[in-house]
């Protein structure tokens, strides 16, 4: 189905820039193009495995849930609204699947009468917990449930129930049609705002800069999912090594780190 597939997209979207929006987080806005946090790849493509440790940081950092970190001074607060916004959304859909399509935690009734706790079935680790919200109505006090684990299993444990995981068993019941359509708007909803914040949500700016090869308008563009591009406006003249998309001359992806370095050179060049 369609609403699958977009939801799935979406998620998994979500999941992987969701790291440079806490990173953005801490850093003040600029304007420059591309955006600092969608030239990230960039640098890493141009410097190999140097920032696998720092991508392992930045893995661990983002199972955090910004609700239990402290933010004294963020930088960015347009990058705090939209994390906190798509934390909010994912978790409280997971909330209301695991209520409607997850089972209950078994109870065993004794031979006395008494009601016993399959404990076995409460720590399934395919099971999402529900927060505990008031002591007040629990009579014990509030935990986060699988909130505490980040928004990265959230948004894995969302695609799994949208794609009907696990249904072998009777853990979970499929989504009925309801529910997948409003799993699939929260997850676009979701990416829309995490790229919105990213400034990854398909603009377009003409650079000041000319083409480092025939002196052409350069004009860049970021698209959904993070990956910026460049074209040069005198198309198949241009002499740049870059393949022709579209009549003109284009770089994209990794490409880019080439590119920039050739602007860097020309800029030099003048001075």
């Amino acid at each position: 189905m369609h609403a699958i597939t977009t939801a799935t997209a979406d998620l998994r979207a979500v999941r992987e820039q969701w790291g440079d929006l806490l990173a953005a987080i801490e850093r003040p806005p600029a304007a420059e193009w591309p955006p600092r946090e969608t030239r990230s790849f960039l640098d890493r493509s141009a410097a190999g495995d140097r920032h696998a440790d720092d991508d392992l940081d930045t893995a661990r950092v983002g199972r955090i849930p910004l609700t239990v970190r402290e933010h004294p001074a963020p930088l960015n607060l347009d990058a705090l609204d939209a994390a906190l916004a798509v934390e909010r959304d994912l978790f409280d859909l997971a909330d209301q699947l695991a209520e409607q399509i997850q089972r209950p935690v078994r109870y065993w009734i004794g031979l006395r009468g008494n009601l016993t706790r399959d404990e076995a079935d409460a720590v399934n680790p395919a099971r999402w917990h529900l927060p505990t919200h008031s002591a007040s109505v629990t009579g014990r006090a509030a935990r986060p449930g699988s909130r505490a684990y980040g928004l990265h299993w959230a948004a894995v444990w969302i695609e799994g129930r949208v794609c009907g995981e696990d249904l072998d068993g009777d853990l979970f019941t499929s989504l009925p049609p309801r529910l997948l359509d409003h799993a699939a708007t929260t997850a676009a909803r979701a990416r829309r705002t995490v790229e919105r914040a990213l400034e990854r949500d398909g603009r377009t700016v003409r650079l000041d800069d000319p083409c480092p090869w025939c002196g052409g308008q350069m004009v860049g563009r970021t698209r959904p999912g993070g990956e910026p591009a460049v074209t040069c406006s005198t198309g198949a003249g241009c002499g740049a090594p870059a393949l022709l998309e579209r009549g003109r001359r284009t770089w994209q992806g990794a490409e880019l780190v080439g590119l920039f370095g050739a602007l860097d050179a020309a800029r030099h060049r003048k001075e």
